[in-house]
């Protein structure tokens, strides 16, 4: 907040992750750290900030489903962003509990929230106006009696579908008279200004970083200071996607992940450093300000520290860890089960076909294939793949294992109904396969903290690995694992995030909270390797 204020900005605006405050259906939490909104809101008063709430339902923001939680998916025939019922059964209870929280904190009221927003970008999804007058409705009702916007696409189309009637007109982004133009042929009785004007981008797996250059935002914020227009940077800070957070889009061969860093290029970058398209436009805030005065001091950098190799070793392996199986005729997804992010293993044993051509219908989203305990081979979303070709056995009755891995839901536009695991079914030679175990391996926190050693499993991979490093100082550091293949690392028992071969991203930041002075455990958990591997601590995220 000091880092934004000190680059010339008055306001923060946030977003509110829906599935991130309820978990789970009906349980609430803001009051346990980062959940805590009403903290956060009045940190940003005591800074001197004013607050744009963009609370959804739905948020986008590369976060997996966009905010929505995933316990909505349990029901099998739901629709999300619309007026059917269950939906706005929850939606209806997550207002309530929100505005709840932060009704004291509006401006009317002597707080700091000037502005609020409906949804996200609609008229890029839907053409629901009842749903989205409903939504308003309930914020009203709830006792928000602020100012009210939409966020959408300068085109005519998305203006349409996604506006309310007396709402203020966000555009994403408005850069020039035209993208004006649009909004005041919309609506010429409310106000527009930039909702998201955009320093940096989000980048996917296997792709190059996406680093835009200062010029093209520097350019966009002068036009729009020197026409008098408001604005909001998406992003000025991006952050982490910590957990399984990380949230994916439906381009490519029809499933993009995004990678585990939100550093987004923005001015600030992921670690709270200053950059030099922060410098950029402070330079350029600072020459619209009155006579006599000056930007607050930027802040200095938090912090930041390596520490050399550590050597991690094998310490147990998922399959000496699967719980007590479920049975079922034909495999179903995660939220088929009540689980709602990690793993998952299906089993079964092949009668008739028992080799050639397997198929995964429909694999979301990666996959290890185990024939009699031997690995057989991958299956990638991503790459569009969807079959692997399994060996002829001398076992008389093959045991088929499938190791599945949930990777983000899509968050964006009509592919976000995101379920994960096997959704439909898996077939041998076009012959379907029936009867299998399933196992849910969540890897929640508290599961990865109840791990306990062993050495059953062999060579086998889906293993955990586990060693320690030792501090004489805390601060911010980038975990590095580009000696490792695909999965997943806590440090003390918090969860960093996905880490993948492919990159670009190999390091993974570990905030300064979550280290401590002594001996720091970390605990990685890696679909493919097989053997012991180094990890070290590094100052900067490339």
């Amino acid at each position: 907040m000091q880092m934004a204020k000190a680059m010339g900005c008055n306001t923060i605006a946030a977003y509110v992750f829906w599935n991130y405050q309820e978990p789970v259906k009906g349980q609430f939490d803001f009051s346990n750290g980062n959940h805590n909104i009403a903290e956060f809101i009045r940190i940003a008063q005591q800074e001197g900030m004013w607050v744009i709430l963009r609370p959804g339902p739905y948020v986008c923001a590369e976060w997996e489903f966009g905010g929505l939680p995933p316990y909505l998916l349990q029901t099998p025939d739901i629709k999300v962003r619309c007026m059917d019922p269950r939906y706005m059964e929850a939606v209806t209870r997550y207002v309530q509990h929100l505005a709840a929280e932060v009704k004291s904190l509006l401006v009317t009221n002597g707080g700091p929230v000037v502005m609020m927003q409906i949804e996200n970008e609609y008229g890029s999804y839907g053409n629901d106006k009842n749903y989205l007058n409903a939504v308003k409705d309930l914020w009203v009702k709830n006792g928000i009696d602020i100012p009210f916007y939409t966020a959408d696409g300068p085109t005519a189309y998305m203006l349409e579908a996604g506006t309310v009637a007396g709402a203020a007109i966000g555009l994403d982004s408005g850069g020039s008279e035209a993208d004006f133009a649009a909004a005041k042929k919309q609506n010429p009785n409310v106000p527009a200004f930039s909702s998201e004007s955009y320093p940096g981008w989000l980048t996917h797996w296997g792709e190059q970083w996406q680093r835009p250059g200062a010029e093209g935002i520097v350019k966009e914020v002068k036009f729009l200071m020197d026409t008098k227009r408001s604005f909001n940077l998406y992003v000025i800070h991006g952050g982490t996607n910590f957990g399984y957070t990380a949230g994916a889009n439906a381009g490519g061969k029809g499933y993009e992940p995004d990678v585990t860093s939100y550093d987004y290029d923005a001015p600030i970058s992921e670690q709270g450093r200053a950059t030099p398209k922060y410098q950029a436009l402070r330079t350029l805030l600072t020459s619209y300000l009155p006579k006599g005065k000056k930007l607050p001091p930027v802040p200095a950098p938090a912090p930041v520290i390596s520490f050399p190799e550590v050597t991690l070793t094998p310490f147990t392996s998922i399959w000496d860890h699967l719980p007590k199986a479920v049975h079922d005729v034909q495999p179903r997804p995660f939220e088929a089960y009540g689980q709602d992010y990690g793993f998952m293993v299906y089993k079964t044993t092949l009668i008739g076909h028992k080799s050639g051509k397997l198929v995964i219908k429909d694999l979301h989203d990666y996959a290890t294939v185990f024939l009699n305990g031997k690995y057989v081979g991958k299956i990638d979303r991503r790459l569009g793949e969807k079959s692997v070709d399994l060996p002829k056995s001398d076992v008389a009755d093959p045991v088929l294992e499938i190791l599945v891995e949930g990777m983000g839901r899509i968050n964006f536009a009509d592919g976000i109904i995101d379920r994960k695991g096997i959704t439909d079914r898996v077939t041998l030679n076009g012959m379907t396969l029936m009867n299998w175990d399933v196992y849910g391996v969540p890897m929640a926190e508290k599961d990865i903290a109840e791990l306990t050693a062993s050495g059953a499993a062999g060579d086998k991979p889906g293993r955990f690995f586990k060693g320690t490093f030792t501090l004489s100082k805390t601060g911010d550091t980038y975990i590095d694992l580009s000696a490792w293949k695909k999965g997943v690392v806590w440090v003390n028992g918090h969860n960093l995030g996905r880490y993948w071969e492919i990159g670009p991203q190999h390091r993974l930041y570990c905030p300064a909270p979550w280290l401590k002075q002594g001996e720091n455990e970390i605990v990685v958990f890696d679909l493919h390797q097989d053997k012991s591997a180094a990890v070290k601590g590094l100052e900067t995220l490339d």
